[in-house]
């Protein structure tokens, strides 16, 4: 048999140590450490030096197939698989995919290596500079990350937002959704559907984008006194904001959008989905509980979110406006002149100040105080009803008669202006009157 260089360099290596121990130059133990060898395996070097001479230090397996190789069948159909179905899957996931869909049970390294080796996947690239890793919050509700990542999540040339808010503690998902675009009202929408869903948590952890805080200058501090209306509804529900610097601050984050992007348009592609509304219901109904099931880590038992109590979402959970009555009673929104009815507690509401809030669904409520003295439709519903505003004339409709006090703010009830006996009738301009 020929045998390469390095085995025969190790050879004699080998040899003169242990001639060096026959001769008692050195203790046995003394030449088992010299070679890296446990003194068992020492033994057997030395039994067959003494029975087959120098030919017997040469490692025997050399130039033989290892007995755990993969068969070339099997890879074969691993590469195979890879380029016809899941060509733009990360290893990890492909390796999943190996394991759950067609039982190849084989090691994410050998996979990782053979998929490298092939060129089907690049290698990763070196990482970057030593970075400390940042405690997680030790109970869920203590603080919960809010982003939204741009990616074609739907293939093609379609790019869209996924809205995504999870929790420090255990990286579990609470909410994940695709918008066109992210905006006030969307991060409103998620952070409303975790507030009724969970409670109200204790700290948000978010960049700096401009529907979370006013940045006086680009790179500075944010300004913690002027607040937008995401920093309002937070303020409001007790809830710490807290903006991160970098995108190496949100550290978390970014790597759960990284698994996001290498996993979530690659299983709407297996599932024939190619639009935003069937990705959401897929998202809600079934995929964002199997990434929890991955991904999601243990936290302790306890839970830091609390109830919601008396809280009005539905008031907290709005863009706010304030405006100043005009002396006809009006009120100047959007190029749209609304019109507000008479109260039987205050003889007119021109020059007051009053505040707009305009909900998630676009329709609208006027506050004067605690009281709600309007209520107007959005332009979408105002179009679907065939009753939207061309002028201020149109706007302002038939009068109506007065309404009713106290007027609550709460929505939960039909007679939020209206007496047992009256009942409620939209007029040309949207709002609700009572007849």
């Amino acid at each position: 048999m020929v045998y390469t260089k390095a085995a025969m360099e190790r050879a004699m290596k080998v040899q003169e140590v242990i001639l060096r121990a026959i001769s008692k130059q050195i203790h046995w133990f003394e030449a088992a450490k010299i070679l890296g060898l446990s003194a068992r395996q020492l033994r057997r070097l030395y039994y067959r030096y003494k029975n087959y001479g120098y030919d017997g230090l040469y490692d025997r397996r050399s130039g033989k197939p290892s007995p755990r190789r993969v068969p070339l069948g099997v890879a074969e159909q691993v590469f195979a698989l890879y380029r016809e179905k899941y060509f733009d899957f990360s290893v990890r996931h492909f390796h999943e995919k190996l394991w759950e869909e067609h039982g190849i049970l084989l090691s994410y390294s050998w996979v990782k290596l053979a998929l490298q080796g092939a060129g089907l996947v690049d290698q990763a690239r070196q990482r970057g500079v030593h970075r400390r890793r940042r405690e997680r919050r030790p109970m869920v509700g203590m603080m919960l990350h809010i982003d939204g990542s741009r990616h074609r999540w739907l293939g093609g040339e379609q790019w869209h937002d996924l809205i995504v808010v999870l929790d420090d503690a255990s990286s579990e998902i609470y909410y994940a959704q695709l918008v066109e675009e992210e905006s006030t009202v969307t991060v409103l929408t998620a952070l409303r559907e975790v507030v009724e869903q969970r409670g109200i948590f204790c700290s948000l952890y978010s960049d700096r984008g401009s529907h979370f805080w006013l940045t006086p200058k680009a790179g500075e501090m944010v300004d913690r006194q002027r607040l937008t209306q995401v920093g309002r509804a937070m303020r409001e529900l007790g809830i710490e904001m807290i903006p991160a610097y970098s995108p190496q601050a949100r550290g978390r984050s970014e790597r759960n959008f990284g698994t996001w992007q290498r996993r979530l348009p690659q299983e709407l592609r297996l599932r024939g989905i190619r639009t935003r509304e069937e990705a959401n219901r897929f998202l809600r109904e079934s995929y964002i509980a199997e990434f929890n099931r991955k991904f999601a880590v243990a936290a302790q038992p306890e839970s830091a979110f609390v109830p919601v109590g008396g809280k009005d979402l539905e008031r907290i959970f709005t863009l706010q406006h304030e405006r100043v009555v005009n002396r006809d009673n009006t009120i100047s929104f959007a190029n749209r002149v609304l019109q507000i009815e008479r109260t039987r507690w205050r003889g007119t509401l021109a020059g007051c100040r009053v505040v707009m809030c305009e909900h998630l669904d676009g329709s609208l409520t006027v506050y004067y105080g605690p009281h709600v003295v309007g209520r107007f439709a959005g332009p979408e519903q105002e179009g679907k009803a065939g009753a939207e505003s061309c002028g201020k004339d149109a706007a302002l409709g038939n009068p109506a008669k007065d309404a009713g006090f106290p007027l609550s703010h709460s929505s939960s009830n039909n007679s939020l202006y209206c007496s047992t006996e009256e009942k409620e009738k939209p007029n040309a301009s949207g709002h609700i009157t009572c007849q």
